[in-house]
């Protein structure tokens, strides 16, 4: 949330004021194209025209600028809380993140929301017990800005109100979320640790404390729902919200996670350098010999969806023991060892069914067939472990069934359908995996019936715009304009409206409202969801009269625009800038549906954990 506080409060800054206030040897931040902001020193002011002088002695050079690019600079010390910056303004708060992260103070406050930049190192003496014990029954602000602070206010705010709370925790890739999300409830579990077992259905009291238990879930999920992506190494590609449930004596009674937007779409594509879900690899290097026997295992450079990026390793990670971490997880959870086997079963058959190929049918023009022996033996390999049958799994990927009035008619794919109906298999078993997998993670912490509040920590991955950017990016994107739409109504307009209550003087702040992005992608009959939701309605519908007909709704909002070298793209001006999606697979990845014949297949499985899945969530 830091930048995005950083981006919302730029616009704060009142650009006549600025201007008045400029008069030679006034210091000012002024654009850089390498550094995006550079200190400078006014020299003379001809109109809206600035020179001023940048850096010192030898090095000391000269430019013009507007005075419309010149932002006043701070004169005293860095600020723990940038709500008392006289400049609020962009390069502002960046410089005083910077002085203070100079300093080794990685946390700094901007009123009650905290900004962290992540060390990249560990700092282990900022989260001992003794830390923890200093911040306890503390207010916000009365000592150094801290995670600690944060979560302490939550839970006194519950103690005191007997209301719910929820910590918002949100950031690009690599910006510690995940981490800072673990130590919110290292907290939690320091004021309100548990004196017993959750209350679970059974009596069963013998547990660990729930709160354990949650933390030592997480190598578990992070095993399957983190990836590297080019800027972290171990990237939560998924959403996640964990409710720690507080009995009437405010000890923590039990715990649910939730989980969302899981990146799907990472199963089958992955960019170069980054990886796919860390479990392929671990299970290709850290098998067993019998389990590689058993699962017809090679290495991540065999399977077409670990060999399409040239990272296999990470610096600093073993996959093998990495693995035996995994295990020990599913161990902690309660998963048995048979249904841990069955996990690694569905785990290697996708790897088998990513090398399944295809090539134009000889005998059907609008078919296909498998390319090659090697095609079969993956064939063959992925419905071997996975426990179906081959011929039925040829079939399911080559072929449609369609029902018509006259019954059903059994339709032929080609090359590229068939290869998407692989991908959808695959990806339709590792969601349902993982939903799976989180199911055991609750039943095994347990929820408290009787809980009398609950302190709710959501992590999720902040605003994303790629070189390529699909369906996964919108939804991303859009619940993170909801995310600054709450932030905007808590900072911005709920403060105001408290300052006109109480006559308060109070120079208005302009500050941008993002609610009309939100009505262009949200709002009925005409936003992007329904004009989508529309389209799925009609099977016939192309992504490419979808894109015509977004064009025609929205060719006059000023936030929407269209590629001129793309028939089916769409640009959007989001608040923190714009996005280009590809609109191709919008229609098919909306409907999310599985195929009847994948369905039937998988459901007839011999593997009683796929039996298991595809029940379970009947479509």
């Amino acid at each position: 949330m830091g930048l995005e506080v950083a981006t919302a409060a730029a616009a704060a800054a009142d650009g006549s004021e600025v201007a008045t206030a400029l008069h030679p040897g006034v210091r000012v931040w002024v654009p850089d194209a390498l550094d995006a902001w550079i200190a400078a020193e006014v020299l003379a002011i001809t109109g809206d025209t600035v020179k001023v002088a940048i850096g010192s002695g030898a090095g000391k050079t000269e430019k013009e600028v507007r005075a419309s690019d010149c932002n006043l600079q701070e004169k005293g010390h860095a600020e723990e809380d940038m709500v008392k910056l006289n400049y609020l303004h962009e390069p502002g708060v960046l410089h005083n993140l910077g002085a203070r992260y100079s300093l080794d103070e990685i946390y700094t406050y901007t009123g009650s929301i905290l900004i962290a930049v992540n060390p990249f190192q560990r700092l282990p003496h900022l989260y001992d017990h003794h830390m923890m014990d200093q911040y306890q029954g503390m207010a916000l602000g009365e000592l150094s800005p801290h995670v600690f602070a944060i979560a302490e206010a939550a839970f006194r705010t519950m103690v005191k109100e007997r209301y719910s709370q929820a910590i918002l925790v949100s950031g690009e890739s690599g910006a510690g979320k995940t981490e800072t999300t673990k130590q919110i409830m290292h907290y939690l579990a320091h004021m309100g640790g548990s004196s017993g077992a959750s209350k679970r259905a059974g009596g069963d009291t013998s547990a660990r404390p729930v709160e354990q238990q949650v933390l030592e879930s997480n190598p578990l999920l992070e095993a399957f729902g983190n990836a590297k992506t080019v800027r972290n190494d171990n990237s939560s590609r998924f959403g996640k919200f964990v409710e720690i449930q507080f009995d009437a004596n405010n000890r923590i009674s039990g715990a649910a996670i939730r989980t969302y937007l899981l990146e799907r779409s990472r199963i089958v594509t992955i960019n170069d350098p980054e990886r796919n879900f860390h479990i392929f690899y671990q299970l290709c290097d850290g098998a067993s010999d019998d389990e590689r026997k058993s699962l017809r295992l090679g290495s991540p450079k065999d399977y077409y969806y670990t060999n399409q990026s040239t990272c296999v390793n990470l610096t600093g990670f073993d996959n093998a023991v990495e693995y035996g971490a995994t295990r020990h997880a599913m161990d902690i959870v309660g998963i048995s060892k048979a249904e841990q086997d069955n996990v690694m079963r569905v785990v290697a058959g996708i790897l088998h069914l990513g090398n399944v190929t295809f090539s134009a049918s000889k005998e059907d023009d609008d078919g296909c067939e498998l390319a090659d022996d090697a095609a079969r033996t993956a064939l063959g390999d992925a419905a071997a472990v996975m426990m179906i049958d081959g011929e039925r799994l040829e079939k399911a990927l080559k072929t449609r069934t369609i029902a018509t009035r006259d019954g059903l008619i059994t339709k032929p794919l080609d090359v590229a359908a068939a290869t998407n109906s692989r991908d959808s298999l695959a990806k339709t078993l590792y969601s349902r995996l993982f939903d799976w997998l989180v199911q055991k993670i609750n039943a095994s912490i347990g929820q408290d019936p009787d809980s009398k509040s609950f302190i709710g920590v959501l992590d999720i991955y902040g605003f994303e715009s790629f070189k390529t950017n699909s369906f996964e990016q919108f939804c991303i994107n859009l619940a993170n304009e909801k995310l600054q739409q709450h932030f905007n109504q808590h900072v911005f307009k709920m403060e105001q409206e408290e300052y006109e209550r109480e006559a308060i003087d109070w120079s208005y702040i302009e500050f941008v409202d993002n609610q009309d992005v939100l009505d262009l992608i949200e709002k009925k009959p005409i936003g992007i969801i329904s004009l989508l939701d529309e389209a799925c309605m009609f099977p016939a519908t192309t992504h490419e009269q979808f894109a015509n007909k977004l064009y025609t709704a929205l060719k006059d909002n000023a936030r929407f625009t269209k590629p001129k070298r793309s028939m089916t793209a769409f640009t959007l001006t989001h608040y923190a800038g714009e996005v280009t999606y590809e609109s191709d697979y919008f229609i098919e990845k909306n409907k999310d549906f599985v195929v009847a014949e994948h369905q039937a297949l998988l459901g007839a499985s011999e593997l009683e954990l796929l039996v298991d899945i595809f029940e379970a969530k009947p479509e």
